[in-house]
């Protein structure tokens, strides 16, 4: 498995990826657009991938301008396979090397995801008023 930072070239599969997960499905799937996944990768925060045998199963998106985890997604089929953590690992360590104290994200409860982000050490917080957890990360002291 190769992982690396994400293009402009990979965000119509980082689209695909995103629309094809069970879980935390996008109610609106104009809900996350090729525009904003431009955004993040350019602007306003940075991304990674990770290719299997040259296809991306995979990816990750960080924003620096709320210090959270915008996405964090594996396609169906690769789940238990240590990608998930690995692109997690490199979006939590850009952010912290980019001054982050801590990171937050958000993600629908009682959920893989959910008892994923707290396997990893993450704080599990209140319910947000969408519906979805909260969870957040302290720098390392």
């Amino acid at each position: 498995m190769n992982f690396r930072e994400a293009l402009l070239s990979d965000i119509p599969v980082i689209c695909d990826i995103r629309l094809s997960v069970l879980e935390n499905r996008l109610a609106d799937p104009e809900g996350v657009t090729p525009e904003m996944c431009a955004e993040y990768l350019t602007e306003t925060g940075k991304g990674w991938v990770c290719e299997f045998q040259r296809e991306i199963v995979g990816f990750s998106i960080a924003s620096l301008t709320d210090s959270s985890i915008w996405a964090l997604f594996v396609r169906p089929g690769f789940e238990g396979r240590n990608i998930g953590q690995r692109l997690l690992k490199l979006a939590v360590e850009w952010l912290f090397e980019m001054g982050a104290a801590r990171i937050v994200l958000s993600t629908d409860p009682d959920t893989r995801a959910d008892r994923f982000y707290h396997a990893q050490g993450w704080t599990r917080g209140e319910i947000r008023a969408n519906g979805e957890v909260s969870f957040s990360l302290a720098r390392p002291s």
